[in-house]
């Protein structure tokens, strides 16, 4: 019987994982990456140490997709961060969790999961041509053909793993969608996700370094409020980051208006009451002294009464009725509108993608051509951080490989 010759475009950690559990004799692998080397963009996860995934109940991971975790509960409980640790220890790499339950190497080195991606291909017999961007792919009879400048190559079988188009140095050039519209695939509008915000008129640049723990974060879009999150805010240079940010930001479009609640909403009368009384006592204590006995950095207070309009050593006694509103205002929903969303070169993962109505959850087989498949980020699909996205990565490659293997075994090839 013929050789089946399955095609991998993409030598990420979703490529080659999936090449990895897909070899076997009687089948020719062949992964076709762009670069000079493959996982070039696994090499810089997690500031190079690699967070593979996290340490929660499988289930805790739908909601860490924005809106599309049920499409990969399929998967994710197919092959679970369990299974993806065992995998690595049983080829030499331990792991460890930190504080936020977060999984890393034990090594801390992303290129000793890379290793170990690589070498087990090259233990199955998997061909990696590097250096080898694919151009078009096409279909023809029951076969496509991937071309490339070094010429055509035919496979029966095409694997579509290409990732999204963030971190455009390492290949992540959205490569991928264009392929799947060739093939007659929708493509959800992409753009940058888990990336920074950077506002309008934003008077916070002195205070870069400056982080808040769970606050509250509201998007609003045409006078409504389109979305509510809390978790972590550091400020920075230019604008807003940190894990609600990053988290969020896959939902900000520009001219949306974030409102921070740097304290909570309820507060509001209790902040108010706090100033009046103040005043009515006619003290000299400073604005900032008062306002001091909140959680809150002494900077972050001297800059919140400037903006509010007031002055720096302003005494409670002197602070005027419209500025004392403002100060309450800004403390519970500081208006930023958005300028921009950080570009892809600084975001980590791409939102949009492959649209996943045309997808089958369990297999990752394309819904509208048979033999093909998309995995990993190249699918509407991005994480948040905390090893969400390898995960995702990980997961859809084994839900492909064994539904290749399924049809292969049943067609005895």
């Amino acid at each position: 019987m013929a050789e089946t010759v399955i095609g991998i475009i993409g030598g990420g950690p979703a490529g080659l994982f999936s090449a990895i559990h897909i070899a076997t004799e009687g089948r020719r692998i062949i992964v076709f990456e762009k670069k000079a080397h493959p996982g070039r963009k696994l090499l810089i996860t997690g500031s190079g140490r690699c967070n593979i995934t996290h340490g929660s109940g499988i289930a805790d991971f739908f909601p860490h997709y924005g809106d599309n975790g049920a499409f990969l509960k399929a998967s994710l409980r197919g092959y679970t961060n369990r299974d993806l640790i065992s995998f690595f220890e049983e080829h030499g790499c331990p792991v460890i969790t930190d504080d936020n339950n977060k999984i890393f190497p034990a090594s801390g080195k992303a290129a000793d999961i890379l290793s170990i991606l690589t070498n087990a291909c090259r233990e199955r017999g998997v061909e990696i041509r590097t250096a080898t961007p694919v151009t078009a792919v096409s279909r023809t009879g029951d076969r496509f053909v991937i071309r490339t400048e070094g010429g055509d190559v035919e496979t029966d079988i095409l694997i579509i793993a290409t990732g999204g188009a963030s971190y455009p140095s390492t290949g992540s050039t959205g490569d991928g969608y264009h392929f799947a519209e060739s093939l007659g695939h929708r493509i959800e509008e992409i753009g940058p996700a888990l990336s920074p915000v950077y506002p309008e008129e934003y008077p916070l640049s002195d205070l870069a370094g400056i982080s808040f723990d769970d606050i509250t974060v509201s998007i609003q879009r045409d006078g409504k409020t389109i979305r509510k999150v809390s978790g972590d805010l550091l400020l920075t240079h230019e604008g807003l980051s940190g894990p609600v940010i990053l988290h969020v930001s896959r939902f900000i479009r520009k001219g949306d208006i974030l409102r921070v609640a740097f304290m909570p909403e309820k507060s509001q009368s209790d902040i108010n009451r706090l100033l009046t009384e103040g005043q009515a006592s006619g003290g000299k204590r400073l604005v900032r002294t008062i306002l001091a006995q909140y959680p809150i950095p002494v900077r972050f207070i001297q800059q919140l009464i400037v903006t509010a309009g007031g002055a720096d050593d302003c005494t409670i006694a002197h602070l005027r009725r419209e500025d004392r509103l403002a100060i309450v205002s800004l403390l519970t929903a500081w208006p930023f509108q958005v300028r921009r969303v950080g570009g892809f070169e600084e975001a980590m993962v791409t939102r949009g993608g492959v649209a996943l109505d045309e997808i089958f959850p369990k297999t990752m087989e394309s819904r509208l051509v048979k033999n093909l498949y998309f995995i990993g980020e190249v699918l509407d699909i991005d994480g948040d951080t905390g090893g969400y996205n390898l995960q995702a990565a990980f997961s859809t490659a084994i839900a492909a490989a064994r539904a290749i293997n399924k049809k292969a075994s049943l067609l005895h090839i």
